[in-house]
């Protein structure tokens, strides 16, 4: 029997996504998110307006999709909760947001150039979508929010998951992407762990408890 109810998070489950862009003094930014979709060669983002990725996107035009794969869940966890951006509004410094640069040491990953954009690629990630800034739409009824649609122009995916003989396609069996699903982290079939964002937000379910096994998050530096 179905019940109706009133859902404070939609969240059902998308790949995470590491965005890589460029401060306005030229560092590299990495940022993890979750709302994101693709059709053909584009790509819909959804992002606050306050994020500092947002503000890259808008002046750079450009950004790298870097595509984290379950293995990589403790770089992306390290990120949750840090913004390049130093003006952090109360609500944000309550969900326990704090400001650092530096995000690529953050995570612990290595930075590579992109090859037709000034965006930088995650060495880590096995795929890096390089791609240039077509549309910023305004989210109707929420004016916090853009759906930021990008155009993939070019593909970096680790050779091992490139489906034999074909060039052109990724071994679905072989990708394992990194899942978001309601606060909380999911790969190969399993729950891994809770993201930190989920205390933040509040969020109820088997929190704080880490699954056995698993290695604490890396620290911030």
């Amino acid at each position: 029997m179905h019940k109706v109810i009133d859902l404070k998070v939609l969240y059902f489950g998308t790949p995470v996504v590491l965005i890589g862009s460029r401060n306005e003094d030229g560092s590299a930014n990495l940022a993890p998110i979750s709302s994101a979709w693709w059709l053909g060669q584009s790509c819909m983002l959804g992002l606050g307006n306050a994020s500092q990725t947002s503000a890259n996107l808008r002046r750079e035009g450009e950004c790298v999709l870097n595509l984290p794969s379950s293995a990589q869940v403790d770089a992306v966890d390290a990120l949750a909760l840090l913004t390049a951006n130093p003006n952090i509004s109360e609500m944000r410094r309550e969900q326990g947001y704090r400001h650092e640069r530096r995000k690529f040491e953050a995570a612990g990953m290595t930075e590579l150039a992109g090859e037709l954009v000034r965006a930088p690629r995650a060495a880590e990630c096995p795929v890096q979508l390089e791609c240039r800034l077509e549309a910023a739409t305004p989210l109707a009824g929420n004016e916090r929010c853009t759906a930021f649609e990008v155009k993939v122009v070019r593909a970096h995916v680790e050779e091992q998951l490139i489906v034999p003989g074909s060039g052109h396609y990724v071994d679905p069996v072989g990708w394992d992407p990194l899942i978001m699903k309601f606060c909380e982290f999911f790969g190969d079939g399993r729950r891994l762990a809770p993201s930190r964002l989920a205390e933040g937000w509040q969020m109820p379910g088997r929190l704080p408890g880490r699954l056995p096994g698993r290695t604490p998050a890396a620290t911030a530096v």
